[in-house]
């Protein structure tokens, strides 16, 4: 395996990939005003009643959510989803530790930290008037819808796109951020895109969209249950190549010099806060807290301080109703 290098730029902290991609670890609550969580144990969420699936025929991914009524403080009502969430005390969200810059565990300080962890904050900010009420589940992609339905967590910010199959088992809020499917290679690749990796092994985590891209290019899918177990994957040779979003692929190439995106999008991921479909009223508050983040700043500054380069203009909220 090749030797180490430093990471390079200032989006995120250095993290090692040989470290996170040890398995799924439980991440617990904050205190009252503090920022991401430490390792701890998590406890369930309870689940509530009502919600219309939608159907694959109207299905229509960046209008498929709820419409909200107001801002969150007048949605939070006595008998709502997110009262229940203040009585109990935290709100219970999965996310990931192994995904910069969207959710990962700083190894030096043991905390979360990303792009999804903002989103979150917002959330119980919202809920409880401080960021720092939250249990972090750290879950698997695979993991992302049974914990919803089981009650497991209450809601999921792990870089999850909106897809009319998902929809049929979940809710999702209105799109947080679009992503881009691509190809990471070692630099010494002679692979200049995915149809370029016919017949051989590309990695991608089980339960990802991802894998259908690899299978339709003909190249044989390698699915593994975290992003750094691809990388590892990746450095001894084992696959040649990893697909996914390109902002997932840049944190990977962030963790190793050698490496390097190549290229067209292949298709575009519109990333949606996935919830339980019993919960419409928490849907649509969640809805009501990102239309926050995108008129007050707070998404671009997030943008800016976890992806970095030009910031965009959040994505447009579109609902269903």
């Amino acid at each position: 395996m090749k030797a180490r290098l430093p990471l390079g730029g200032k989006a995120w902290p250095r993290v090692l990939p040989l470290v996170l991609a040890t398995g799924a670890l439980v991440l617990g609550v904050t205190a009252a005003d503090a920022s991401p969580a430490r390792p701890s144990a998590v406890g369930a969420a309870s689940t509530a009643t009502v919600v219309s699936r939608t159907s694959a025929a109207s299905c229509n991914l960046e209008a498929s959510s709820l419409r909200p009524s107001g801002p969150p403080q007048a949605l939070l009502t006595p008998g709502s989803f997110m009262a229940t969430i203040r009585t109990r005390g935290y709100l219970i969200a999965g996310v990931s530790q192994d995904t910069a810059p969207f959710g990962f565990l700083d190894p030096y300080t043991g905390l979360l930290q990303g792009f999804d962890i903002d989103m979150i904050h917002a959330v119980a900010q919202a809920i409880f008037g401080s960021p720092g009420h939250v249990h972090y589940k750290s879950i698997s992609s695979d993991q992302r819808i049974p914990d919803l339905r089981n009650g497991s967590v209450d809601i999921v910010a792990r870089t999850m796109t909106i897809t009319c199959a998902r929809l049929q088992q979940v809710a999702f809020s209105s799109v947080y951020f679009v992503a881009h499917q691509r190809v990471l290679v070692l630099k010494n690749s002679t692979a200049h895109s995915l149809t370029d990796l016919r017949g051989q092994k590309v990695c991608a985590t089980k339960g990802s969209t991802s894998i259908a891209a690899i299978v339709a290019a003909k190249a044989i899918p390698d699915p593994v249950t975290y992003w750094t177990d691809c990388l590892v994957l990746l450095q001894q040779g084992d696959v040649a190549a990893i697909s996914t979003d390109d902002n997932i692929l840049a944190g990977l190439a962030k963790q190793d010099p050698w490496t390097e995106l190549i290229g067209p999008f292949i298709n575009n991921q519109p990333y949606g806060l996935a919830i339980a479909n019993t919960h419409p009223d928490f849907v649509a508050f969640v809805n009501a807290v990102l239309e926050q983040l995108r008129t007050n700043g707070q998404w671009a500054a997030s943008y800016a301080r976890w992806v970095g380069g030009a910031v965009p203009r959040p994505p447009a909220a579109e609902y269903k109703s």
